[in-house]
């Protein structure tokens, strides 16, 4: 009896480190990130604004939004944290309440086949005192990486939300995370966006390790901000309007498009997939021309096989309504046609 234990156990970890050698070799393929980029296919930003983080009691989002997400036909979630608050001591440890409503959020994840982005989106902080942030992100990287590291691979770690810094301080502090993650998760796949809120203009700046090609680049778009963020409070530039429609002229979309083939160029350039992890209109604009501007975005990124994450399911820019518990129509449809 104890010498087929013995040889049940023997077969169990020879099976386990056959899995992960092939894991490992599977990531490695100079190609993974793009299989996983495309595995990614169409997204929503979910539960930034969620009171969820303060007391789970009180969450807007709950278990069943995963499946309605799943069952509209999208495949990733871009997971906003913000940890930042959750330090407890100077040597930043997490609250463990911090980790048990991250841990449901991405078991709801993939619990729906829904490919969960873990986006530390402290972008307010850090732009204010970039150099005086970066033990806090390091520390809480360390952290959160070493804690998710046992989670499938359709987890993915996004290691700042737009980093408004100038770009070599950005390659400075993305390496060092780059490298803390990199030790407790040798084979994630991770994205690693442009500075000044993720802009495509900004590509040529980005210094990745050219060795690491499970790597996936992040670039946001709101243009033009005149017509996304008009009526937005906090945009400097655009709170103050309003009226402004987007009807899809030849004009407007040859500016997307002159926008988007400077990323897809930087892309075949350098070998490395994209995802457009924001878009999206205020809802000051008139709804006919924000879904036009949405559908022809959406629609333009999968024509360059990128990934897209929309901004946002709940609180601003919605695609969810949670008061009615029903889909923006034309936002949706917008976003998935029929």
């Amino acid at each position: 009896m104890y010498n087929k234990i013995k040889h049940s156990i023997y077969l169990s970890l020879l099976l386990l480190l056959i899995s992960c050698s092939v894991f490992s070799q599977n990531t490695k393929e100079k190609k993974y990130a793009f299989k996983q980029n495309t595995k990614m296919g169409r997204g929503l930003n979910i539960i930034g604004y969620d009171p969820i983080w303060n007391d789970f009691s009180k969450a807007r989002m709950q278990a069943k939004h995963f499946k309605l997400i799943k069952d509209a036909g999208f495949n990733n979630v871009r997971i906003k944290i913000s940890p930042f608050r959750f330090s407890i001591d100077s040597a930043y440890t997490i609250n463990p309440k911090f980790f048990t409503t991250l841990d449901w959020i991405i078991k709801e994840s993939l619990k729906n086949k829904l490919m969960a982005i873990v986006d530390f989106h402290e972008h307010g902080a850090m732009e204010k005192d970039p150099l005086g942030t970066k033990p806090m992100l390091l520390a809480m990287w360390k952290q959160i990486a070493e804690h998710c590291k046992n989670y499938s691979n359709d987890v993915l770690f996004e290691i700042a939300n737009e980093p408004n810094m100038q770009p070599e301080l950005w390659n400075q502090i993305q390496k060092e995370a780059y490298e803390i993650i990199r030790k407790s998760n040798p084979y994630r796949t991770l994205i690693i966006g442009t500075v000044y809120g993720n802009q495509i203009n900004y590509l040529k700046d980005l210094v990745l390790p050219e060795e690491d090609r499970n790597i996936i680049v992040a670039i946001h778009y709101y243009s033009p901000i005149q017509f996304t963020h008009q009526g937005a409070p906090w945009s400097v530039k655009s709170k103050d309007l309003s009226g402004i429609t987007w009807t899809g002229t030849e004009a407007q979309k040859q500016a997307v498009q002159n926008d988007f083939d400077i990323a897809q160029n930087w892309s075949k350039q350098h070998d490395r997939p994209i995802t457009l992890g924001e878009f999206g209109a205020y809802e000051k604009g008139d709804m006919e021309s924000r879904a036009m501007w949405t559908n022809y975005i959406a629609r333009q990124a999968e024509a360059r096989n990128w990934s897209w994450s929309y901004w946002q399911f709940d609180s601003d820019f919605i695609a969810y309504d949670l008061a009615k518990d029903e889909w923006v129509k034309p936002i949706k449809e917008a976003l998935i046609p029929n």
